[in-house]
């Protein structure tokens, strides 16, 4: 008897163990299709809109600002101050020693080309936006910008000279296309 209870044991058809193996295969492929298909919407909807990309950079013709002038564009909701300075306001910025500043930060680090600056027109307070420099109307005590709201002043360059700001106002990314035309973000 002994040997007919172990026959019987082993007495399955022969494939079953690969018809077995074969249909858990294409169940756990299956769910994992499955799987993917719920959790790729759901990654996807974290992906930023196409509005939300056509924002992250933006063109600006800068042919037609004079020496001495700003202007301000709009990038991610945030101004952005573009400036065609002076000889005088690059020279007064490059002046300064390092050592004065609180938020230490050369005139040449901030910049590409020497008579262009370019800043988030924001104040490193509180998210004020400061009064920039008109031609022939400096604002703040060192020519760059002033914040009303608590006293901040900037220099030429951007870097924080007095007030309660802790730094300078930041430097987008950007880049010259060409002499007329830089991309910002």
């Amino acid at each position: 008897m002994a040997d007919t209870a172990s026959e019987s044991d082993q007495a399955s058809p022969e494939g079953e163990e690969t018809r077995r193996d074969f249909l858990i295969l294409a169940a756990g492929a299956m769910g994992t299709i499955a799987a993917i298909g719920v959790v790729w919407p759901l990654i996807e909807t974290m992906n930023p809109s196409a509005d939300v990309l056509a924002l992250s950079s933006t063109e600006v013709d800068i042919s037609g600002i004079e020496v001495g002038q700003s202007i301000t564009v709009k990038w991610r909701g945030k101004p952005v101050f573009i400036r065609r300075r002076t000889q005088e306001e690059i020279d007064a910025a490059r002046a300064v020693p390092l050592s004065d500043l609180s938020d230490e930060e050369s005139d040449e680090g901030r910049v590409q080309k020497a008579e262009w600056l370019i800043l988030v027109g924001v104040c490193t307070h509180l998210g004020c936006i400061p009064l920039g420099n008109k031609l022939g109307d400096p604002r703040g005590d060192f020519g760059g910008w002033f914040c009303p709201c608590h006293g901040s002043h900037y220099d030429t360059s951007g870097r924080i000279r007095q007030g309660p700001a802790p730094n300078n106002l930041a430097v987008p990314e950007y880049e010259f296309l060409d002499d007329t035309l830089v991309r910002i973000g």
